[in-house]
């Protein structure tokens, strides 16, 4: 739909309750297009509409009347609209509008007052509009009953006059006691009919625009003072803004326990929370078959998952294994289930590498010539005193076997003294307690040089493993 939108924004105060005249100007052609919308504020921000109905009245410029429900757009940004019928926008000339609220508990609310212009078309130059009235109380038809009892008097005045230029016709004292017997009937009938108070026309509320209000009695002024003065019920402006600052999505359930769910598909759980899965099977996407608790953060499309398995054994920790993966961005495919290595785990497997390693070494590489000697460590690199860092040669001299274990800094050298080789060889060293592998340097002039590389954390570093041969010559 395409309409001739005219955007007004209303700030609900006592101060500004002056009659707005607006600049704005439809014109009788905006047939089902001319719209009204309102952004409402209170106390500097939107004003939710829950629970509320709007109402527009208008006054045209030829005295018709129109109460309207306003469509509420969006209710928690305080958003409504109206869209003027093709009955209304051809009642041209300066409207009077006023826009109200009234919400279910009773209460209702005057928005503004305000005026706009309907602008007759050229098309429309033969347009009579005939006056219209929305009545929307008794009251308010008693006084309307009232002006056209007054109108009537007033024609039969002019008729009066008119009949003494048409005595051929009638006769003066004829057409008189017609006219006061059409004048003694009129006001006979509306004085009965505005003196009924059993509603003859029998009008009700959906028609008056008041189907949303209940029929209840009004609170006194001492209850309604008892009521304004409620610190329980009533908030101050610093509560609000606490509670208008409050995080509006679920984390965990209400008493801080991870959100339960059982047999559903990893792959369907990518809103940021704490769960506890249920029923974990490698069918439904889960790392392992096992239950456990999953920690998921999301931004836009980039879910990313951790998942932790639950164990009821602190014996061993070969129940309690985490993992990791994320969804691809703008994607519906998730990267495969990384596993997150424990200390214990990795200490094992470095602890068998070294041990195949060196049971590999001495019975494949040959009978090793000399006896081991453990280097002296400078620059606060410190040897382990399970594993102590320490060389020997073999195969006459021709290779250099370096075996045990270190923590330094990076980029220095950790000892000197070694024998001398030919050629300058670089060579990778195991980390302990964190992912990464590190460069060393074995120099020409037996310096050993620990030159850094990358690893996951360096304060998680608890040890540095060496096993490797290195040619002399």
């Amino acid at each position: 739909m395409i309409y001739n939108d005219a955007e007004q924004s209303f700030e609900i105060t006592a101060r500004t309750k002056t009659n707005i005249k607006t600049g704005i100007q439809f014109s009788t052609q905006d047939i089902d297009t001319a719209r009204l919308i309102f952004t409402l504020t209170k106390d500097g921000v939107r004003l939710p509409l829950s629970a509320v109905t709007g109402k527009l009245v208008m006054f045209m410029a030829d005295g018709s009347r129109f109460i309207r429900n306003v469509e509420i757009t969006d209710k928690v940004e305080g958003v409504t609209q109206y869209v003027l019928t093709s009955d209304e926008v051809r009642h041209y000339g300066e409207v009077s509008a006023e826009l109200n609220l009234y919400y279910a508990n009773s209460q209702s609310l005057s928005v503004h007052k305000f005026s706009f212009t309907i602008d007759k078309a050229l098309i429309d130059t033969d347009i009579v509009p005939i006056a219209e009235y929305y009545i929307d109380d008794f009251e308010a038809l008693r006084e309307k009953i009232n002006e056209l009892y007054d109108e009537a008097i007033q024609t039969i005045e002019e008729l009066r006059k008119k009949f003494e230029d048409l005595e051929n016709i009638e006769t003066k004292d004829g057409a008189q006691a017609k006219a006061d017997k059409a004048l003694t009937d009129g006001k006979a009938y509306t004085d009965a009919h505005s003196s009924r108070t059993d509603n003859p026309h029998a009008v009700t509320k959906d028609q008056i625009g008041l189907g949303s209000v209940e029929n209840v009695k009004q609170a006194s002024y001492s209850q309604f003072i008892a009521h304004d003065s409620n610190s329980v019920r009533h908030t101050s402006q610093a509560e609000k803004d606490k509670l208008n600052a409050a995080q509006l999505f679920k984390l965990t359930q209400d008493s801080g326990s991870a959100q339960y769910l059982t047999g559903n598909d990893f792959n369907t759980v990518t809103n940021t929370g704490f769960y506890y899965m249920s029923g974990a099977t490698t069918d439904l996407n889960a790392p392992v078959n096992n239950n456990g608790y999953l920690l998921v953060h999301n931004y836009s499309t980039y879910a990313y998952q951790e998942y932790t398995t639950y164990s009821s054994s602190d014996s061993t920790s070969s129940g309690r294994r985490k993992f990791m993966r994320n969804k691809i961005a703008s994607s519906e495919s998730w990267t495969s289930w990384r596993e997150f290595e424990s200390a214990e785990g990795a200490q094992a497997k470095v602890d068998k590498a070294l041990n195949d390693s060196k049971t590999y070494t001495d019975t494949k590489v040959g009978q090793l010539t000399s006896t081991w000697t453990n280097l002296v460590l400078i620059n606060g690199a410190v040897t382990d005193t399970a594993a102590p860092l320490r060389y020997r040669t073999k195969n006459g001299g021709d290779e250099i076997q370096l075996n045990g274990g270190f923590k330094s800094a990076f980029n220095t050298i950790i000892a000197t003294g070694l024998p001398k080789i030919k050629n300058p060889i670089e060579f990778l060293a195991a980390t302990v307690g964190t992912y990464g592998y590190l460069r060393m340097d074995y120099r020409t002039n037996g310096d050993l040089y620990l030159a850094g590389g990358t690893v996951n954390s360096e304060t998680g570093l608890s040890k540095i493993s060496v096993n490797t041969t290195i040619p002399a010559s």
